[in-house]
């Protein structure tokens, strides 16, 4: 059962006259208006209604769980942090500021295993449904007005180690051996007896990690002798795989239900996804390493996050990253107002018009001033954007343009459209070195959009809360 508070009880009567003066806890100054944001009615109602939906009596039956408001508090405060669940739960538990900001007060604090898997029960919708309920909330206290709007992109990495052909072909017989040993395992008596090739593995890894720092046509040649025998040995692994997922599947294919076939039927599953995965991995390090193909389609970068993205930059610093593209809209104080993770990279001329749509969606109006980089440019953009009602589109034409369009660019409105806009960027390194948003620690594309949706969230909280406390 998920009630949408604590009860007041023995801790009014004793501690209040302590949790009473918010300036001898030693209250931030955002904390105030972010406190009175997350004391909404409707905010509390969207957490409480989709942990009610996490079981079918959830509503009604079962022990007392954490109440939705110390849910939306204690996720808000993780990311404003960038805490782990753990060091959630260790600085809440004896910090009088962190009790009362969360209203757990005298209650027990939430374990991380219990925030963890209610973070799982709410999802991107949820988050997203969240955050746009706060905006509303920013736009009926006049925090934001929706006079100017700027957006830009920027990618949010996926928590994978550097993908190689050979390290992927390493996860993919670990996974697989690791898969194949508990599926045995539930087979019992049926079990196929499969060789360990972990060993065999490890062996061709080094062996390629130390041709590849030599120079040389011989040690190119040492390096691709070696990832033939390791793509044999891979091959070897998923052949016994599939013998295995086969007896699964016979014993699977019996009448009666117990705990012992579902956890088969699960192994089965996680099974048939690692073959797949690791084939995909063989075929891609064939074509790049033995047939010379560099430029091979759909190139897979983890075994564990498979829809992570190459994404090239061309930053300096780091040139490719391996993760989602993201949106990122802004309007006034700071608020972002939208955000969206792409299952595939757009170009960024693509958004600049949907961008102004949703705009108009949220405040009811188009922007006066829309702001972007060059990469947002297109002329049929600024057509449509000044046919929707946008008074000054500021987004810069790098390339060969009409004289017309390098003299708009050296008016004043211009150069001052764009000096505003540099501030999304600064927004977006603000999300990830406050918020942790440069990584997602949640894995799908899911945990992606509740990890970006959360730090959105706790931003947004910050700017708020000092627009409506006077310090922002």
């Amino acid at each position: 059962m998920i009630r949408p508070r604590h009860p007041r009880n023995l801790y009014d009567s004793i501690g209040s006259q302590i949790i009473e003066d918010h300036e001898k806890l030693g209250w931030e100054p955002w904390m105030e208006g972010a406190d009175a944001l997350l004391d909404d009615e409707e905010l509390v109602e969207i957490v409480q209604e989709r942990l009610q939906r996490r079981r079918p009596n959830s509503r009604v039956r079962g022990r007392e769980g954490t109440p939705a408001e110390v849910v939306l508090r204690m996720l808000a405060l993780k990311h404003m942090r960038n805490w782990s669940f753990e060091t959630l739960e260790r600085e809440v538990r004896p910090n009088l500021v962190y009790r009362e900001f969360t209203r757990i007060r005298d209650r027990k604090v939430p374990d991380a295993k219990t925030m963890i898997k209610i973070r799982q029960a709410l999802g991107g919708e949820t988050v997203k449904k969240i955050n746009e309920r706060l905006v509303a909330l920013a736009i009926e206290r006049k925090v934001v007005r929706g006079r100017r709007m700027r957006v830009d992109t920027t990618a949010v990495e996926t928590n994978v180690h550097y993908p190689t052909d050979s390290s992927l072909l390493g996860d993919g017989v670990r996974t697989i051996t690791r898969l194949v040993r508990r599926t045995n395992k539930e087979l019992g008596k049926k079990a196929i007896k499969v060789r360990n090739r972990m060993r065999s593995v490890k062996r061709g890894l080094i062996d390629i990690a130390r041709s590849a720092r030599a120079r040389g046509e011989e040690f190119k040649e040492r390096q691709t002798r070696s990832y033939k025998k390791l793509l044999g040995t891979t091959r070897r692994a998923v052949k016994e795989a599939k013998t295995v997922l086969g007896q699964a599947q016979i014993g699977l294919s019996k009448k009666g239900e117990s705990a012992k076939r579902t956890a088969l039927r699960k192994l089965s599953v996680e099974l048939a996804r690692a073959i797949e995965l690791t084939e995909r991995v063989v075929a891609q390090t064939k074509a790049r390493i033995v047939d010379g193909d560099t430029h091979y389609e759909g190139k897979l970068a983890s075994i564990f996050e498979p829809q992570t993205e190459v994404i090239r930059r061309g930053k300096a610093g780091k040139p490719t990253e391996f993760g989602k593209m993201v949106k990122i809209q802004e309007a006034e104080k700071q608020i972002i107002t939208s955000y969206e993770v792409y299952d595939q990279r757009p170009p960024d001329s693509d958004l600049l018009i949907p961008a102004v749509d949703k705009h108009a969606e949220v405040f009811g109006r188009v922007p006066d001033l829309a702001a972007a980089d060059a990469g947002f440019y297109s002329s049929d953009n600024i057509l449509k954007a000044t046919e929707a009602g946008v008074k000054r589109v500021s987004v810069p034409n790098k390339k060969t343009g009409s004289k017309a369009t390098w003299k708009k660019q050296k008016e004043r409105w211009f150069k001052n459209g764009q000096r505003w806009r540099v501030g999304c960027e600064g927004r977006i390194s603000v999300l990830k070195r406050r918020h942790g948003m440069n990584r997602s620690r949640y894995r799908g594309v899911d945990g992606m959009r509740t990890w970006v949706g959360l730090s959105v969230f706790a931003d947004n909280l910050i700017n708020a809360g000092k627009a409506l406390s006077g310090t922002g």
